[in-house]
């Protein structure tokens, strides 16, 4: 989406969610498959992320050298950031074209969060005001004694932009995936809300072995995506420790996360987690006590059937004295 108020131009940056991870490997041959051609500006931050220029249109048949390009960017996480990309592109993109390298993916609850941003050719340097990002693309002069070198100058500034765009898009999509974890717990706690209810009534759980290592399961794989599986919890992503003391790109990285309250929501997910973790426990204990009435029940039903034939026994041997008795 591209709104002008008649003196700047406002995009959009869209990040999207689609599967717990992506195979990068994968997802750059699909690519280079269609004719993408993987890091455009060497960045040379593949395989943390890959890198895409795309046609804004809908249509690459009318490709041409003075053709608006926008950015796409993929990341392990299971999660897809464009700028300044149609919809009716990136949709094709996601739920199509990459789905193939999608490790376990959720094309039913695909999560989307979106920011506006706009580009200021008076800036060096980037950053965001409320929910905008102020994308700084001012060109940096490179001079040799009496000459400039142009060509420098330009592919720098581009080269510039495009790791600005990395950093906000890392921080928008940890923000996305964070959010498709919140809905999960969501879920989670709408399939077991009952439970409270049920024990503050002194009322057995009516629900099967299989319904409570289902719960259980669920309740681990979200712990793990948080906290074990992806970068979420961590203070700064992979690709920015090689780098980060020469581009200085964290900065960026952080105002995303404190614009969107992403440690703050780790934070409360965390602890709703705590939480589920106590309806999960109840259930495992459920699940113990109707093993233990189980065996106590089997138990019995052996002892009886011991009892059966000592009495059989009993009698066998009675009849037989009697009979010799009579005789």
């Amino acid at each position: 989406m591209v709104v002008s108020d008649g003196l700047t131009i406002t995009k959009s940056v869209t990040a999207y969610c689609t599967a717990e991870r992506y195979d990068i490997a994968h997802v750059a041959r699909i690519l280079q498959k269609a004719n993408y051609k993987i890091d455009p500006r060497d960045t040379r931050l593949y395989p943390q992320v890959v890198h895409v220029e795309i046609p804004t249109s809908t249509s690459r048949k009318t490709e041409s050298a003075s053709q608006s390009l926008g950015d796409v960017f993929v990341f392990p996480s299971g999660t897809v950031v464009a700028w300044d990309v149609s919809d009716a592109v990136t949709s094709t993109l996601v739920a199509k074209t990459l789905f193939p390298a999608a490790q376990y993916p959720h094309p039913d609850r695909i999560e989307e969060e979106d920011l506006e941003y706009i580009e200021d050719a008076g800036r060096e340097n980037s950053s965001i005001k409320g929910d905008k990002i102020v994308l700084g693309t001012k060109s940096h002069t490179v001079t040799s004694g009496l000459s400039t070198t142009l060509g420098i100058t330009d592919q720098n500034h581009t080269i510039d932009t495009v790791l600005a765009k990395i950093a906000f898009s890392s921080g928008l999509a940890r923000s996305t995936k964070l959010a498709a974890l919140e809905s999960l717990l969501g879920n989670y706690f709408e399939s077991t809300r009952s439970i409270p209810a049920m024990l503050s009534r002194g009322g057995r759980l009516p629900f099967t072995r299989s319904f409570i290592l289902q719960k259980t399961g669920q309740l681990l794989s979200i712990r793990a995506q948080l906290n074990l599986y992806s970068e979420l919890t961590d203070s700064l992503p992979d690709l920015f420790w090689d780098s980060r003391h020469e581009l200085n790109l964290e900065g960026y990285y952080d105002q995303v996360g404190k614009a969107l309250d992403t440690n703050i929501r780790i934070k409360i997910l965390n602890e709703k987690m705590d939480y589920a973790q106590e309806i999960a426990s109840v259930l495992r204990q459920q699940l113990s006590e109707q093993h233990g009435v189980r065996l106590e029940w089997i138990i019995i039903a052996l002892i009886a059937v011991e009892v059966g034939f000592a009495i059989r026994q009993e009698f066998k041997e009675y009849s037989e004295r009697i009979s010799a008795e009579s005789q």
